[in-house]
């Protein structure tokens, strides 16, 4: 599958002890009750093979919550700090568990390029230790219960983030939407539903969890994908016989390696026309994981982030076009 459409494959499962009520109905002792239940297990010695950190929500600052957030490592909802609420992770952050969001426990495995079974494999053995201690609710004609009733069965998300620029450049991303969504899929902006897709970055997720195995919902994805990276490709290809076309993706270049403030909107939009540019051979001083490293570095509170302090908007425009500058390496 090509890197220059595929970014990361992602598997979380939506899971509840079935000890206890669900979180929207949880006290807060009930909260970290549960919390430490996960932490005692999990972070006293390898677990499934893993080192696993855990972090408090409340112990971290609000500019750590939303670059959190920004990694794709947490949720929006998550990103408070409310008692309760732990995130347990790998120092790779490519596993990471969320205790105490909408479910008591989100079981999230992320991989570079297109590995979705393997994917799933790593989140499934994770799943079924967790269960031998931790007993998760489950009935036999409903599958694993959820305080969302979209989540029931197998309460699994299997999802891809997708580079398609030239889709969206031909507007064809909002017809593709619809023929999703009759196939049990749905698309859309990289920090989920009605997400903006910053820098031309598209989730593809399932959307059916209840009466379908997770070996169905992900081999279902798995076509669909490798169809969207072929329609990309091509438009692609049609597209790059414009020298209009390649001029903007020079042009990209150009402006990013001298700019002294860029916004990120701006930059994100300049990122993915120079990524498009590397992957179809027009760019050659770049690599590609430079760019994949600094549409993530450039968002605000990631900047924010790096400088160790709270920045307005004008002071991380100039930083990050500063940062943009160090990475391609131009002075």
């Amino acid at each position: 599958m090509s890197d220059a459409v595929i970014i990361s494959s992602r598997i979380r499962l939506a899971r509840n002890l079935r000890d206890y009520p669900f979180p929207n109905r949880m006290t807060d002792n009930e909260r970290q009750e549960v919390a430490q239940k996960v932490k005692d297990l999990m972070c006293n010695g390898d677990f499934c093979g893993y080192k696993f950190l855990a972090v408090s929500m409340e112990d971290l600052s609000e500019i750590e919550r939303v670059s959190m957030v920004e990694r794709n490592l947490i949720s929006m909802e998550f990103a408070s700090p409310q008692k309760g609420k732990l995130l347990i992770t790998t120092e790779d952050e490519k596993i990471s568990i969320m205790v105490g969001e909408e479910d008591h426990l989100r079981i999230q495995v992320i991989l570079k390029s297109f590995d979705i079974e393997k994917a799933y494999e790593i989140a499934d053995k994770l799943d079924t230790e967790l269960d031998k201690y931790l007993h998760f609710a489950f009935d036999k004609r409903l599958g694993f219960l959820t305080q969302c009733p979209t989540n029931l069965g197998t309460g699994m998300r299997a999802s891809v983030m997708m580079h398609l620029p030239a889709l969206r450049e031909s507007r064809t991303v909002s017809r593709i939407a619809n023929n999703l969504s009759k196939l049990g899929l749905i698309i859309r902006g990289a920090y989920g539903e009605d997400s903006d897709p910053a820098g031309d970055m598209y989730q593809i997720s399932n959307q059916v969890t209840l009466g379908i195995s997770e070996k169905s919902a992900i081999d279902n994805l798995k076509s669909i994908t490798e169809q969207l990276v072929n329609s990309e490709l091509k438009t692609r290809e049609k597209m790059m016989e414009s020298v209009e076309y390649q001029d903007k993706i020079g042009r990209s270049y150009g402006i990013l390696i001298t700019a002294r403030i860029i916004s990120y909107k701006e930059a994100q939009k300049l990122l993915s026309n120079l990524r498009t540019g590397i992957c179809d051979g027009i760019i050659d001083s770049v690599e590609l994981h430079t760019v994949d490293k600094l549409m993530q570095m450039i968002k605000p509170a990631n900047i924010m982030k790096i400088k160790g302090r709270k920045l307005d908007f004008s002071e991380r425009d100039k930083v990050r076009a500063e940062l943009i500058r160090e990475e391609l390496k131009f002075r």
